[in-house]
């Protein structure tokens, strides 16, 4: 699967699935794709002016709402690869420690079966 087309796949198939396993492409696909998309709103927000401002405002707001959820579900998703509990996404509120999923993030996930599920990598 091309880096792109895991976010439609978290967004259309796993949208709230906190089940199961997550690779590090899947995550960091979606958490890449949130920040280009985000970044095309603000920049045309900026370039727009004063009026169209508050509708790219708008439009910001509804896209991190509309990936909160998933967002949260394939970070879930990506501590289970690790063998590690999804409560671990709750540290992402303590300032400076949060740095630590960024570590959980990017560490390769278990091989083979755990807890949660079989590995994802060797799904395909």
């Amino acid at each position: 699967m091309k880096w792109y087309q895991w976010f439609t796949y978290c967004i259309r198939n796993k949208y709230a699935d906190f089940n199961g396993r997550a690779r590090r492409a899947e995550y960091w696909s979606f958490a890449l794709m949130n920040f280009i998309i985000y970044c095309v709103i603000q920049i045309l927000a900026h370039i727009s002016g004063n009026l169209g401002r508050g509708v790219f405002s708008l439009l910001a707001l509804i896209f991190c709402l509309g990936v909160l959820i998933p967002g949260i579900a394939v970070g879930v998703r990506r501590l289970h690869d690790i063998g590690a509990s999804g409560l671990w996404i709750l540290i992402g509120f303590i300032p400076v420690v949060n740095l630590v999923l960024i570590y959980f993030f990017a560490k390769d996930g278990e091989s083979g079966s755990n807890r949660f599920g079989p590995s994802p990598k060797y799904d395909e």
